[in-house]
């Protein structure tokens, strides 16, 4: 039997296989609601063949999106533009979904990537943004806002209101975004968090507003249901943060609860030197795994299903998250099961695109006409 196509378990959620499709910005909202684009988008890659999908990063406040059209979770209006999509989804595709709940820190109010990505200005309809301390991301910027005691308290209580809205809207699980350089990774890294007070300085107090939001979540979100983070593993800079770092953050988060670790890299400092090749990213899922024997989530240029399936029957990691390949093969999950030998769910309305070697495909299936 093929190792990426046997079940998992994340608490009450069982997994159908180890293939989740990763959150992935689609900066198409419009003041934070989901609009026709991510209703296309989220039910065409919750048909993909993975297990889960999980909805790209959700700013818990308007300051914390990363553009301007960016999705997010935190009024009524933003929670009720994402029903219509969930109920689409839940009544045609049996993919658990699951919600990445964020805030962009000092990397807020950015220009869309296919605009260029650069810092807003106020002055150009952009808003200033906060982080751990007033240091720029990129150097020339306009630096931004160092929260205060207050502001921290803000940002905690937006987590928490914004997982009640995942609750209210049937989220199967949550992921806690502390990577690529957003807000709960600029408190972890040395380069983003020069503070004197107990948030900065040493790791532990690096690691203490990340771990109070985490909590929070947890607290707020009910037990029987999962909830992960994503980190970034290394900042790929030196003297920045690393993975023996992320391996005692990890250590922490396991104490309380935490049901996976998924291994990303990057993003807090434009000064990164990333080595990219296929799989780049595993072996740092697969020492957070041996370090600490938790649930990890491999990513990073994971695009074959070879490939895959030797990632997870090798331990390196339990699930493996796909991006760009999804987005490029939006059936991924299904030439994957029909490559490994596996089977995946598809909606009656596709049953007749079962090749005709690979007839066990979807399961037991019926077609006839007269």
């Amino acid at each position: 039997m093929s190792a990426l196509f046997t079940p998992i378990k994340l608490r009450s959620l069982t997994l159908a296989n180890r293939i989740m499709v990763a959150p992935m910005c689609q900066y198409s909202a419009v003041n934070g609601e989901a609009t026709d684009w991510h209703f296309t988008h989220i039910n065409s890659l919750a048909l993909s063949g993975a297990s889960v999908f999980c909805i790209e990063a959700t700013a818990v406040e308007a300051s914390g999106r990363i553009t301007p059209g960016c999705l997010g979770l935190y009024n009524d209006a933003t929670e009720a533009a994402l029903k219509p999509i969930l109920a689409s989804v839940r009544k045609r595709s049996k993919a658990a979904v699951m919600m990445q709940l964020a805030h962009a820190g000092r990397k807020a109010s950015s220009h869309t990537p296919w605009d260029g990505g650069q810092l807003i200005q106020v002055a150009e309809g952009g808003w200033r943004p906060e982080g751990p301390s007033a240091i720029p991301h990129k150097e020339g910027e306009t630096p931004p806002v160092a929260f205060d005691t207050a502001g921290l308290a803000r940002v905690r209580e937006a987590f928490v209101a914004a997982t009640k809205r995942t609750e209210r809207l049937g989220i199967d699980a949550i992921e806690v975004h502390s990577a690529h350089g957003y807000l709960l990774h600029q408190f972890l890294s040395p380069i983003s968090n020069q503070r004197t007070d107990q948030y900065g300085g040493s790791l532990q107090n690096r690691m203490r507003f990340p771990l109070e939001v985490f909590d929070a979540v947890r607290s707020a979100f009910p037990h029987d249901k999962p909830v992960g983070i994503r980190v970034s593993s290394t900042d790929w800079v030196e003297g920045g943060w690393d993975l023996a770092q992320t391996i005692e953050f990890a250590h922490e988060l396991k104490k309380r609860g935490v049901d996976w670790i998924d291994a990303s890299s990057g993003g807090v400092s434009p000064l990164q030197k990333i080595p990219l090749g296929p799989g780049y990213q595993v072996p740092f899922a697969q020492g957070i795994r041996e370090a600490t024997g938790l649930t990890t989530i491999a990513v990073g240029l994971i695009t074959e299903p070879k490939q895959a399936e030797e990632i997870i029957a090798s331990g390196k990691a339990d699930m493996v998250a796909l991006a760009r390949a999804m987005l490029y093969d939006p059936r991924w999950g299904w030439h994957a099961a029909a490559e490994l030998g596996g089977e995946v769910f598809a909606p009656p309305q596709y049953w007749r695109s079962q090749p005709s070697t690979q007839k066990a495909l979807f399961g037991a299936t019926t077609f006839g006409t007269r």
